[in-house]
């Protein structure tokens, strides 16, 4: 599957391709080359009742023009607030690039709609198109053998600049960048966690470093003892698979140039442990490592943007299965600071291996901020849904820097409550912390970031929980049913570029 961009100084109907594409306002007049084209096409329109509201499309035949077989109308819907809705635009395109396929068409044109309706510049609004197209047009389709399922996912996409064409072919490359990126977390999530082990992710971590020039340090189960990880060698102690630590880093080569760091949560399997989770729970469990796919694929594109800030990535890998040597419910872990914790739940082991990498980047390197991904809690999934990834944090101005690359990438969060009325929850009376919050206390979101809280010192902190966000998102034409979605990795591209 493959997309490929031409950007052109021609006008739009000057290209040829199978289909030319025309977005429209709501009570937008037709363009005169659409009337032209397509005979009786305002009583079609009204026929088929197509009045350009948001997300909608139609396909018409063209009669009086060679170029193109047909011309695709797609729906902008009505200004809010004086400007179009950027996420509408979002989903319209994933509802184009879907439909091509039931139309045997390989290659479109189009002209980018106007990035004055959008209240944004033409470089975003081409960086937003490639990036929706691409991630539109993932399939993770490898074990289908019925040919008849399999769908062409290779287009070419004829783009008309007149105007602002620098722009808009730096932002349709920079989109590819940013859609790439995504897709590859995408893809170590969706593959079967048999074949996605703590050391095959570790390896892929490897070679995107190799290719981007980034420096690699993968430590195995026999150092993370030795350095005293209690948390992430308490959480493996059941798997036959060995655990990891990967950290990537990124130098921007700029005098003192701020350096933050990026820590995903990888269980590339999660049973719950000793506590084990019922079999339906179970089922998607190699999602998991949502986060720390997010964090590796976000340093493949850190290395091409090369962004002036210096990035180190932490990824800790483990399975979390049940055993004769398995971590048990009463165990107390001791964690890379010196702190402990005892294990009441098993299945609350996110966490515990997250306590160990938050803790590793706070001791080794002079951070400016400290930002972890992790599909930590069902509580976030249960209170926020598909859409929005928790946000938790204390630290104003780097809350602020997350929540605005959120809104500008379409990775969106919301923020949930980080109070001292929670962190007491998460007391042991027999050791520093408590891996589960105490029940009255309910907000096991909330308690669970407490936790993670008490690694991190000083550093600015943020923490995404992607519980909801990771895998199977509906309503969202540019992800697919039961299939991960990348969740983090848009927003951390944004956050960091614009640092």
């Amino acid at each position: 599957m493959s997309l490929k961009y031409n950007v052109s100084k021609e006008s739009l109907w000057n290209l040829k391709s199978d289909a030319a594409v025309v977005f429209l306002k709501e009570d937008e007049k037709l363009p005169k080359e659409v009337i032209d084209s397509v005979s009786n096409v305002e009583q079609l329109l009204k026929d088929r009742d197509f009045k350009a509201k948001a997300k909608s499309l139609i396909y018409l035949s063209v009669t009086n023009i060679k170029n193109f077989k047909y011309i695709i109308l797609v729906g902008l819907g009505k200004n809010t607030n004086k400007a179009l809705s950027v996420e509408n635009y979002r989903r319209s395109l994933g509802s184009l690039l879907n439909s091509l396929s039931s139309y045997s068409i390989k290659s479109i044109s189009l002209q980018l709609p106007s990035a004055d309706d959008f209240k944004v510049s033409s470089k975003y609004l081409a960086e937003q198109t490639s990036t929706i197209l691409g991630l539109a047009d993932y399939v993770f389709d490898m074990y289908i053998t019925d040919k008849d399922r399999l769908k062409n996912h290779d287009f070419i996409i004829n783009i008309s600049a007149e105007k602002d064409f620098s722009d808009i072919e730096s932002g349709i490359k920079r989109g590819e960048i940013v859609a790439d990126s995504v897709n590859s977390a995408r893809h170590w999530v969706d593959l079967p966690p048999s074949i996605l082990t703590p050391f095959d992710l570790s390896i892929n971590a490897k070679e995107i470093s190799e290719d981007g020039k980034l420096k690699c340090t993968i430590f195995d189960e026999d150092d993370i003892k030795k350095m005293g990880m209690g948390g992430l060698a308490g959480v493996s102690a059941g798997s036959e698979q060995n655990c990891k630590l990967v950290i990537m880093e990124y130098e921007s080569g700029k005098k003192g140039a701020p350096k933050i760091a990026i820590v995903g949560k990888g269980i590339t399997f999660d049973s719950g442990g000793l506590s084990i989770k019922p079999a339906q729970s179970m089922e998607t469990m190699k999602e998991d490592m949502s986060g720390a796919a997010a964090v590796i694929s976000t340093m493949k594109a850190i290395a091409k943007l090369k962004p002036e800030i210096d990035v180190v990535a932490l990824a800790p890998m483990s399975e979390n299965l049940p055993s004769g040597k398995a971590t048990k419910p009463g165990d107390i872990l001791k964690f890379y600071n010196g702190k402990t914790a005892e294990v009441k739940n098993t299945d609350a082991e996110g966490r515990l291996i997250l306590a160990d990498a938050l803790s590793y980047a706070v001791k080794n390197y002079k951070l400016d901020a400290i930002i972890d991904l992790a599909t930590l809690t069902g509580a976030c999934q249960h209170a926020l849904g598909p859409f929005f990834s928790g946000l938790f944090g204390e630290h104003e101005d780097l809350i602020k820097k997350v929540e605005k690359s959120a809104n500008s990438s379409g990775d969106y969060v919301w923020r949930l409550p980080l109070t001292d009325d929670y962190k007491v929850a998460i007391v042991s009376d027999i050791a520093d912390l408590c891996n589960i919050g105490k029940s009255n206390y309910k907000a096991g979101a909330t308690t669970a970031a407490c936790f993670l809280q008490n690694f991190v010192g000083d550093v600015p902190w943020a923490h995404l929980d992607i519980a909801g966000t990771a895998f199977d998102v509906p309503d969202r034409s540019y992800f697919k049913k039961s299939s991960a979605t990348g969740a983090g990795v848009r927003l951390l591209i944004d956050l960091i570029s614009n640092w």
